[in-house]
């Protein structure tokens, strides 16, 4: 029987920065790609698995993941747990971060669906597309901008549906003062003034890129599925139709080539066929042109799409189990679903919900509502919506107080953070 070898390294605390010592197996290799690779670990004594991200570091510069990854500190983002440095046998130096671990992402969750010729249940969609929405409230209150939103940068636990953002190799706290590079994100989540070479930005580009994910879980493909650059910009105009002058401007106010063929746009109730009018309406207020329409991340958390998440009557079936053991019928039936309440918004039948009910196995859903100050100081107008009554109470006791009238916002200033 083989023996695991164990590694002692002396790291640094991930929020801290201090210097202490842990133990850990010797990793294997979970994924790669131009950023590096991702190991998985074990740390010892706790027996807790986590993922050990190595990126080559330039020695000159510091490194920007790490100094926000020491910043934020929230349930839907992948946690730091410590950091160290390595050197390879050229004397390259390697910087490892040491994450939390996530067993999957959202593309595979994704997937698992497309595989079985279904699309992932409606509230599914909504229960993902909230946390995202979450995660990316709570940075952009920070003023960091992501800058790379996709499926594979978002990691859920299938045991929770508890979702988590991740990969900020391409974050940066945007300054309106300083020009940022427009070639920034992948491909198929690009925000429109992306395309149109903006690089005085903001942190709607995440928005719109928030947009194409939802979009994408519904369809079980990419919305704008463009081979190029100028093909990326050619799909989006198929489905919202020719920008107009002032749209370009608001995009980029730079640009002056204006000749665009006058494309019609199609109305996203025809692609998205099955789901409801508040699925239909939140999209269109998000996947617009212009940064200046476009919903910022809390307008998006009180949208009434979400209301159903806001019901404490709203369970989780576990879908991948119900699927799996063919409670489903045919495809068509359980493909988006309802957002009704009574059968937790799977699109099942009332007589398939209540045999799949009668199951231990329908769950709660995830802690969605635990809001911190910064959260809370985005724009306190929205508190009294954004706090559902049954988790009224709940927030009071964490946070000390008697009342969320007593709460005194964080100034501009303090909500915004810097690097070392």
């Amino acid at each position: 029987m083989s023996t695991v070898e164990v590694v002692t390294e002396k790291v640094n605390d991930g929020r801290t920065g201090d210097v202490t010592q842990i133990q850990y197996t010797q990793s294997q290799m979970v994924g790669h790609g131009s950023f590096g690779v991702v190991f998985q670990t074990t740390i010892l004594p706790t027996n807790e698995i986590a993922a050990i991200k190595r990126v080559l570091q330039d020695r000159r510069f510091k490194n920007r993941e790490l100094q926000i990854m020491k910043l934020v500190h929230h349930r839907n983002i992948v946690d730091l747990k410590y950091y160290f440095y390595t050197n390879n046998d050229k004397q390259e130096l390697y910087l490892n971060l040491i994450l939390e671990f996530v067993p999957e992402t959202l593309y595979k969750a994704s997937h698992y669906y497309v595989l079985k010729r279904l699309s992932m249940p409606a509230l599914e969609v909504k229960l993902y597309t909230y946390q995202m929405f979450r995660a990316l409230n709570y940075i952009h209150s920070q003023g960091i901008c992501h800058r790379d939103i996709k499926p594979q940068n978002l990691l859920i636990n299938p045991q929770t549906n508890e979702l988590k953002l991740c990969d900020f190799g391409s974050a940066k706290i945007l300054n309106p003062n300083e020009p940022n590079v427009s070639y920034i994100c992948s491909r198929y989540y690009r925000a429109p003034e992306l395309i149109f070479g903006a690089t005085n930005y903001t942190t709607k580009i995440d928005v719109w890129s928030a947009g194409c994910v939802m979009a994408e879980l519904i369809l079980g493909q990419p919305l704008f599925p463009g081979e190029s650059g100028i093909d990326q910009l050619v799909e989006i105009i198929k489905v919202l139709g020719t920008p107009t002058r002032d749209q370009i401007k608001n995009m980029n106010p730079n640009y002056m080539e204006h000749k665009f063929p006058q494309i019609k746009p199609i109305p996203l109730s025809k692609i998205f066929k099955k789901m409801l009018a508040d699925c239909i309406g939140f999209l269109s207020r998000v996947l617009q042109y212009s940064p200046l329409d476009r919903i910022s991340c809390i307008q998006a958390l009180v949208d009434p799409y979400f209301d159903e998440l806001r019901n404490p009557q709203t369970k989780l079936p576990n879908y991948r189990k119900l699927f799996s053991q063919q409670y489903h019928g045919n495809n068509s039936s359980t493909a988006d679903g309802s957002s009704s309440i009574s059968n937790g918004g799977s699109g099942m039948n009332n007589a398939t919900y209540q045999i799949y009910a009668s199951q231990p196995d329908i769950k709660e859903l995830p802690e969605l509502f635990d809001f911190d100050d910064r959260e809370l100081s985005v724009e306190p107008s929205l508190n009294e919506h954004l706090v559902p009554l049954f988790a009224y109470e709940r927030l009071l006791l964490r946070s000390g107080r008697k009342d969320l009238a007593d709460f005194v916002p964080l100034s501009p200033e303090e909500l915004i953070v810097t690097l070392e």
